[in-house]
């Protein structure tokens, strides 16, 4: 597992070049809501191990250190890893407000960056896609876009679960994170056929593990 300082270098390690990409990325999608604000915000990718979960707590801390209030939740009922990036319990979490065991405001939790607050999984439920579809749902989205400047969603691979299309409906709009050493073509077109069924807004995809000599870790480009 990548340590505390390697997963959020952005809040770490401000000048490392990746640290500029992820500032990047957000420029890149400030620039897109143009039209209509991107307040909420879905990172999925077609499998395991992409850097889904490491570039959504990243673009979080660069969004918060622009002064913005920002929510990363745990969007992973499955496998769940933002409590361990962070270094949080994860007693109380999403599940827990979506099954009105627990408010919005007593299961969120600060963080080490300023401005930056999480919402943990909560416990493992036996029903994920239902939870995420339920109408509490809609309601503790509209709460936390009334209280947060921004909410990040991290959420399973798309194409394991139903669960990443079941969000990216309900949010603003998406981003596919695709791995360059490990995604292959044909799952990164499926994953951006799924996310366009689910209607949602897919801003481009985020293409990390680089080779240094290639240039920039991380790049960011348009879905067109």
């Amino acid at each position: 597992m990548l340590t505390l300082k390697r997963r959020l270098l952005a809040h770490n390690s401000p000048k490392d070049p990746v640290a500029e990409q992820y500032r990047t990325i957000r420029t890149n999608i400030q620039f897109s809501g143009t039209d209509e604000e991107i307040k909420s915000l879905v990172l999925t990718s077609s499998g395991p191990s992409e850097g889904k979960s490491t570039t959504a707590a990243n673009l979080a801390a660069v969004y918060a250190q622009q002064g913005l209030n920002v929510l990363l939740i745990d969007g992973d009922l499955r496998k769940p890893t933002a409590h361990y990036t962070f270094r949080l319990e994860n007693h109380t979490g999403l599940t827990n407000v979506l099954t009105k065991q627990s408010q919005l405001g007593q299961a969120v939790q600060s963080t080490e960056v300023p401005n930056l607050y999480v919402l943990t999984s909560g416990p493992i439920p036996p029903n994920p896609s239902e939870l995420l579809a339920s109408k509490q749902m809609g309601e503790v989205l509209a709460e936390m876009k009334e209280r947060f400047d921004m909410v990040i969603f991290d959420t399973p691979p798309i194409l394991a679960v139903a669960d990443a299309q079941i969000l990216a409906n309900q949010v603003d709009a998406s981003l596919l994170i695709v791995s360059s050493s490990k995604t292959e073509k044909d799952a990164a077109l499926k994953a951006k056929e799924l996310l366009t069924q689910a209607k949602s807004k897919l801003l481009g995809a985020v293409l990390n593990n680089r080779k240094m000599e290639e240039g920039n870790y991380y790049y960011y480009y348009g879905s067109n």
